[in-house]
């Protein structure tokens, strides 16, 4: 199924977009929220949220623009988002000292309900059936 320049904010896709969008926020306001309240409890912690809900804020734009250097920023986004996700997720399993304080990617996004983890699957997922025709051509040859 190619895009053909069209908006990929369509059927699943707007749900998929919101629920970026919705991450987005949460995970911008909580962290600045912890930023402003209390840094020095756990510094490391809150910049990684607020790196989070950077990333998320990125993607979310990228997936509802158009055209390929659009499409190119929303699997480097999400592919960083599930990096992080497991990344962080596991070393907060292993060592929970690292952590002090949750971040959006701690214990691999369980105080989000787990959509952290489960989110950029999707999303990959979405973006692959929703790629450019100059890459479903390339790949038909």
């Amino acid at each position: 199924m190619a895009n053909n320049g069209s908006s990929r904010a369509v059927g699943v896709g707007r749900v998929l977009i919101a629920v970026y969008a919705i991450l987005a926020l949460a995970a911008t306001a909580r962290s600045f929220v912890q930023i402003v309240g209390k840094f020095d409890v756990a510094p490391i912690a809150y910049v990684l949220s607020g790196i989070a809900g950077l990333v998320y804020i990125l993607a979310t734009v990228a997936l509802l623009r158009r055209g390929d250097t659009w499409y190119r920023i929303a699997w480097i986004t999400i592919i960083f988002e599930l990096v992080g996700v497991v990344t962080v997720g596991t070393l907060s399993l292993v060592d929970p000292v690292l952590f002090p304080a949750d971040t959006v990617w701690s214990f691999f996004g369980r105080g989000y309900l787990f959509i952290p983890l489960v989110l950029p699957i999707l999303g990959m997922v979405w973006l692959y059936r929703r790629r450019p025709a100059a890459a479903v051509e390339s790949t038909a040859s």
